[in-house]
């Protein structure tokens, strides 16, 4: 299907698709047996010196307060259970004071219907919220007007422009022109007025990529490394080829090499994201050098239940960040990145 049709053509194709990601995201079978998280350990302090209750794990984000540094990264939208799954997603980030973004919104630019399964400003109005486009988009009509019609419809804080070279390769609709995008990328850099988010989805950017992205202005980088939701499994699943998803079920950078390589370049804020499971994973992603941490899956269960499960999967994620950051002798995040981390073999 080509990204020329018109929007009324591929809505209902497009609506089955994101139902049937959020469907199969849902199994265990979806998700990367290993991870690279399990590999490197926080060495334990027995002798803190601190009490608990001074843990502050608070930070700042495009702007805005956060009480931690987590970010619900983009998962959803263009369905119904979507539109259930953002708002529940948006109303725990506002109780929690943590950040959130929403899926891919190229549909609801071409069909305006979908919009409202996006817009979760009323309910999330003090944190922040960034919007979504697929980066190879750009190569297929879009432009600097999409771009900022995407923020505009959710009024979000940042735009993030997804890279998901493999998935769009193995998906049966998939868009694979990848060619010149860097130069597009700068333009909309340059000329949206708010920042610009370049994102993996499972796969991990390199430090390569990142001094690529960083010449020509971005400043936000999202890793999305390998370890979390199998987007290779899924979409081969859906191209009913479970050869090819096999093929390339590891392939990619696992999320803490990412990290520390992303974190090397000056004046990169990272957001480390990608099979972060519980508050110790985030821990250690603040310790290899994220900004910010992203997780998804951890929370697609509970917003389809509730926003109160959410939260409470969000304040137990908390926990255990405190109790991870209290265990290592550290009292803010500051502390945290310099804590001595172990690398360990993983049977």
């Amino acid at each position: 299907m080509s990204s020329t049709d018109s929007p009324a053509a591929k809505s209902p194709v497009e609506r089955d698709r994101k139902a049937e990601h959020i469907q199969l995201a849902l199994e265990d079978r979806m998700q990367h047996g290993s991870r690279g998280f399990d590999a490197w350990q926080l060495e334990h302090c027995a002798l803190p010196e601190i009490d608990l209750a001074e843990i502050d794990h608070s930070t700042e984000f495009l702007g805005k307060p956060l009480a931690a540094p987590l970010l619900i990264s983009c998962m959803t939208g263009g369905t119904a259970d979507a539109a259930r799954i953002n708002r529940n997603l948006a109303i725990g980030a506002e109780r929690t004071g943590v950040a959130i973004g929403v899926g891919s919104q190229r549909k609801a630019l071409e069909d305006p219907s979908l919009q409202p399964t996006f817009q979760v400003r009323e309910v999330a109005p003090t944190v922040p919220l960034l919007a979504n486009l697929g980066a190879v988009q750009l190569n297929c009509g879009y432009g600097i007007a999409e771009c900022r019609a995407a923020v505009r419809m959710i009024d979000a804080d940042a735009l993030v422009l997804h890279l998901n070279t493999l998935q769009e390769a193995i998906q049966p609709e998939g868009d694979v022109n990848f060619a010149n995008l860097l130069p597009k990328i700068e333009a909309v850099v340059e000329q949206l007025e708010v920042p610009v988010v370049v994102k993996e989805i499972g796969m991990g950017i390199s430090l390569s990529v990142a001094e690529r992205l960083s010449e020509v202005g971005v400043r936000i980088v999202d890793t999305a490394g390998h370890g979390g939701t199998n987007w290779a499994r899924i979409e081969a699943q859906r191209a009913d080829d479970l050869e090819l998803g096999a093929v390339f079920a590891e392939w990619g950078i696992p999320t803490p090499d990412s990290i520390r390589a992303v974190a090397s370049l000056p004046g990169v804020t990272v957001i480390g994201s990608g099979g972060v499971r519980t508050g110790i994973d985030v821990a250690k992603a603040v310790a290899l050098g994220a900004d910010v941490v992203g997780l998804a899956y951890p929370f697609l269960g509970a917003a389809l239940e509730s926003a109160d499960a959410v939260v409470s999967r969000i304040e137990r994620t908390l926990t255990e960040l405190r109790i991870s950051m209290f265990c290592a002798g550290t009292r803010t995040l500051a502390d945290l990145e310099a804590v001595n981390l172990i690398e360990r073999a993983v049977r």
